[in-house]
């Protein structure tokens, strides 16, 4: 079967700068609103795991309607975000960004307070789809209204701004949990609000909202399959520990059908949403496998440790941002020069290196969850794994580009980051059956993730998350396999 390409009135994926979008005095205004609104959405998720226990507690939600609050929210995303940045272009860029943030805002208020699982469960799926049309805007905005010669400055400031709140998030986060009412993780969806609105009144005052490009293609078919695909797989894995019974069976059966569908209709239609071509080279489809396997291990560890350790351990939330605080300090000090070595060497060999340390601290998460030992086994292995990952996020993003080719380098990013949240969406599907059903092997009372009263209990939660962290470190192991292949490519 041979590809179409890409038809010809489609726009670079890259924004171009556009002069008259805006007076060259407010430019920095939208660079704050750009950087508000990503902190939104670094904030929202570096957060969520460290305050499911809390949420759980407060909502009296199981383990299944606890996987969907994060699901919910990786679902829309990873489904929409390619064709939310399609959005911006087709109804215009600021228009779009600002509607996104609005959205993202709105949901953010019914988060913080809603009374019962399905209400959360429906608002971060809310959350989503602000997400979707919010991100790919935020970087795609700042190009659009900043001239070639000071655009590398101003994404360079937006890079850090964003590093900064991806560290602070949970840091105040785990502040608030620990010394803050049962209830204070409501406060963490209640700081969106006035972030937002900041967001939305400087991007109001600076940017003219242009028009888009009316006649510009959208593909909504894909968006619809992907979205089913994504949906009933997730919804067919989330609570399997349980058997495949027939409905189950169908559900994944139709999931993965639809998918299947979305995969075929992208070859056919003019203007697809995630490119087929790109795949034809095998270093872009390598780097995107890589990148689900280990996203799917980094999201199985992260969703499923804060959990393990409040429950379980009598870890309380600061302490747990313990356990993370060298891991994002690791990736924000040795990525420069890790990408320096990747030109020199060769992407795939670093990633490789990093991907073999991610392995091997996510093996010491297993040896060491049986015996509970968090400061001198869990904060030692997620140091030794933020070092890996500091290996891996610049080559990786190199070897994309590079697989990709130089005129598809945006769609590309897009493309691997779609695949990136969607490996996090299976994960904590996957890995929270396997949790649940090893929790009930080994004798475990009540439901995985809530407070451990008994020492079976206890005994039950930490041996699931060993499960969890074993599983987490073979696909580590098969990135870095992965890896090696790139060599031979790049």
């Amino acid at each position: 079967m041979t590809f179409p390409t890409r038809a010809p009135e489609q726009p670079s994926p890259v924004p171009v700068f556009t002069s008259g979008v805006l007076d060259p005095r407010r430019r920095r205004l939208v660079l704050i609103a750009a950087i508000l609104a990503s902190a939104m959405g670094f904030i929202d998720g570096s957060v969520m795991a460290i305050a499911l226990p809390a949420m759980r507690a407060t909502l009296g939600a199981s383990l299944a309607q606890a996987q969907w609050f994060a699901n919910a929210y990786l679902l829309v995303l990873s489904a929409l975000v390619l064709i939310g940045g399609a959005f911006g272009d087709r109804f215009g860029l600021a228009r779009v960004f600002f509607a996104g943030i609005a959205l993202f805002v709105i949901a953010s208020i019914v988060c913080a307070v809603a009374s019962s699982p399905e209400t959360m469960i429906a608002a971060r799926a809310l959350q989503g789809l602000g997400a979707a049309f919010m991100v790919p805007g935020s970087m795609a905005i700042i190009a659009r209204v900043t001239p070639p010669e000071d655009r590398g400055r101003a994404l360079g400031l937006w890079a850090s701004a964003s590093a900064v709140t991806t560290a602070l998030g949970p840091i105040l986060g785990g502040l608030l949990l620990t010394w803050g009412p049962a209830d204070a993780w409501r406060a963490i969806f209640a700081l969106n609000i006035p972030i937002g609105g900041l967001a939305l009144w400087f991007i109001r005052r600076a940017a003219e909202f242009d028009r888009g490009r009316p006649g510009r293609p959208l593909d909504l078919t894909g968006a619809a399959l992907v979205t089913a695909g994504l949906g009933l797989t997730a919804m067919a894995l989330t609570g399997a520990e349980a058997g495949f019974d027939g409905t189950r069976g169908l559900t994944l059966t139709a999931g993965l059908a639809a998918l299947a569908a979305f995969i075929l209709w992208e070859t056919r239609t003019h203007h697809p949403m995630m490119p087929p071509a790109l795949f034809r080279s095998r270093t872009f489809t390598a780097t995107n496998l890589l990148t689900f396997f280990l996203y799917f291990a980094l999201t199985s560890v992260t969703f499923f440790l804060p959990m393990t350790a409040i429950s379980a351990w009598g870890v309380s939330p600061i302490g747990v941002v313990a356990s993370f605080v060298p891991f994002s300090i690791l990736i924000g000090a040795l990525s420069p020069a890790a990408g320096r070595l990747a030109d020199r060497r060769g992407a795939g060999p670093v990633i490789a290196c990093g991907t073999i340390l991610i392995g091997l601290a996510y093996c010491a998460l297993a040896f060491v969850a049986p015996q509970g030992l968090f400061w001198s086994g869990v904060v030692p292995a997620m140091t030794l794994a933020g070092l890996g990952m500091a290996l891996v996020v610049a080559p990786l993003s190199s070897a994309v580009m590079a697989g990709a080719g130089s005129g598809d380098g945006g769609t590309a990013s897009g493309i691997n980051n779609a695949v990136a949240r969607m490996a996090g969406l299976m994960a904590v599907a996957a890995t929270g059956a396997l949790a649940a059903a090893v929790y009930g092997w080994m004798g475990g009372t009540g439901s995985f993730g809530l407070p451990a009263t008994t020492d079976a209990a206890r005994s039950a939660t930490s041996a699931s998350f060993a499960a969890v962290a074993a599983v987490a470190s073979a696909f580590a192991f098969l990135s870095a396999a992965l890896a090696l292949g790139l060599k031979r490519r790049t």
